[in-house]
């Protein structure tokens, strides 16, 4: 997968990616129609470098793109970037961009928009959630208009991946010289499709463009993305046919749309998991022993059947699962509530410890979570009270900000991006505060090392370490399950989840008629 991939672009053959992705000409899907899909929470902002949750990615993927893109099998394909070389040792990568791109205004792409992109979501006044997730980018140069050239802190194999990441859209120089805050209203990309309208709370529709740089892409003439914060309601609006294409559902619901007629139940493994985030800069999550007591009275084959309802696999509080690569198998902790008591009462609370967990309401898994926590720890003295708030006063007020909450996560393309976005002492999301200087000397070496062997070992230490010092409980990771009406054809769902490919999708026989 990655490594076949990384094999490739490190033997320093400049491979010429002109060719389309074979799936997008391997059959000849029809051209036209209205797809409508639902989403279950409004896309609040469409700024891309901006974006936060998967309603909000996929309409910056529908509107821009990004130099290369992640394929459902996680390696990396063009987009904006047909080729990439690196020196021989991996510090300078090479990019040609394709000729002949234009953004929706109809001004060209060249070097000047990557390099201005790139230094916007570097730049920390932009507040980029990608900005330690596009790698260790020193400088950003044009060779020529349609060449450019990264050089970067140190050696790092995973550009090409890095680069996928979803805040990593190109947007025009000129716009952000301008006015980059216009992008929270307006949108400017070269993607596959162009902003229509936009009431975040109710519904979003965008058009073909017709200037995208495949003309046999993409295959829809519009979509229409509407907001159903209930589930029930939306599952119910995709057996009826009112929608098409529904982005996440539930596991009680994905039942239910297992048995409809005339709809396509989606289902598929992945590194996305929901996770209790400790304050590890204050009390009582400062004490290690209090948070190896937590994880401990967990047990995590029950948060699987509780939580995901079956449709997930355990989790052993750290952020990979079998899904990436570099995981390393380690045994999964067992309930031992003796032991809990044990380290609570050395702790400093003998008599147990009172808490409160917030959860957001979006997904209602959070509270779930929150619910089946509460339960299993109550053995070990831990007496929480779980409060669960409206999402966006959980954004407000609680994420990043809290003591003790409830966090949801997609997954991430490398190790290096999970572990950089969320856990090392300067990441982007730096959630649990747990601030390590070990762990990320350990995290930076893995970045710059290119012998796989020497790398899978960092990463294993890595995981070892927080496994064992627990900043963050992840007792469970999900499958990701959607459903589409049987008429769309070419949707496939990514295990990334954060990836949607709506370009490549078209509408069959039954389909219906639109205006």
């Amino acid at each position: 997968m990655l490594s076949v991939t990384r094999r490739l672009f490190l033997a320093g053959t400049a491979i010429s990616l002109v060719t389309l992705p074979k799936i997008a000409i391997a059959d000849t899907p029809k051209r036209g129609g209205v797809l409508r899909m639902s989403l279950d929470q409004a896309a609040s902002v469409i700024h891309p470098m901006l974006a936060r949750v998967n309603p909000e990615y996929l309409v910056t993927e529908l509107l821009y793109s990004n130099l290369t893109r992640l394929k459902p099998d996680m390696t990396v394909e063009p987009d904006l970037a047909i080729s990439w070389e690196p020196n021989e040792t991996r510090t300078e990568w090479t990019f040609k961009l394709r000729p002949g791109v234009t953004f929706h205004d109809g001004s060209p792409l060249t070097s000047e928009d990557v390099i201005a992109s790139i230094n916007a979501i570097l730049d920390p006044k932009t507040a980029s959630p990608g900005r330690t997730n596009v790698g260790p980018i020193k400088e950003v140069a044009a060779i020529d208009p349609l060449t450019v050239k990264f050089t970067l802190s140190g050696a790092y194999a995973d550009l090409p991946v890095a680069l996928t990441y979803l805040n990593a859209r190109i947007v025009p120089a000129k716009v952000i010289a301008s006015d980059l805050a216009s992008l929270s209203t307006t949108a400017n990309g070269t993607g596959p499709f162009k902003l229509v309208s936009y009431e975040p709370d109710r519904k979003i529709v965008v058009e073909r463009n017709a200037a995208y740089y495949d003309p046999t892409r993409p295959y829809l003439d519009r979509v229409e993305l509407l907001i159903y914060p209930d589930r029930t309601a939306e599952a119910s609006a995709m057996i009826s046919g009112e929608i098409d294409l529904l982005l996440t559902t539930t596991p009680g619901e994905y039942e239910r749309l297992v048995k409809a007629s005339g709809v396509k139940a989606l289902r598929t493994p992945s590194g996305q998991f929901l996770n209790i985030n400790l304050g590890c800069d204050q009390k009582p999550f400062n004490d290690v022993r209090v948070r190896q007591a937590l994880a401990l009275a967990v047990d995590r084959e029950a948060t699987v059947g509780f939580v995901a309802g079956g449709y997930g696999t355990p989790g052993n509080d750290t952020p990979l699962n079998s899904a990436y690569h570099f995981y390393k198998n380690i045994p999964t902790k067992k309930p031992d509530v003796a032991k809990a008591k044990q380290l609570l009462a050395e702790a400093g609370y003998p008599s147990g410890i009172d808490l409160t967990l917030i959860a957001s309401d979006r997904p209602a898994t959070r509270t779930q979570l929150g619910v089946a926590v509460r339960e299993m720890a109550a053995a070990a003295g831990f007496r929480i009270n779980v409060q669960t708030m409206p999402h966006a006063t959980y954004l407000d007020q609680v994420w990043k900000k809290g003591n003790f909450y409830v966090g949801f996560y997609n997954m991430q393309p490398t190790a290096d991006a999970i572990f950089n976005l969320l856990y090392t002492s300067n990441a982007t999301w730096n959630e649990t505060r747990w601030n390590n200087s070990a762990f990320d000397a350990v995290i930076n070496a893995a970045r710059v090392e290119t012998d796989e062997a020497k790398r899978s070992a960092l990463y294993a230490k890595a995981q070892e370490m927080m496994n064992a010092e627990v900043p963050t409980v992840i007792s469970a990771f999900f499958d990701l399950l959607a459903a589409q009406r049987s008429y769309v054809e070419g949707y496939t769902l990514h295990p990334r989840g954060s990836v949607f490919r709506l370009d490549l999708v078209s509408l069959g026989a039954g389909a219906p008629k639109r205006g």
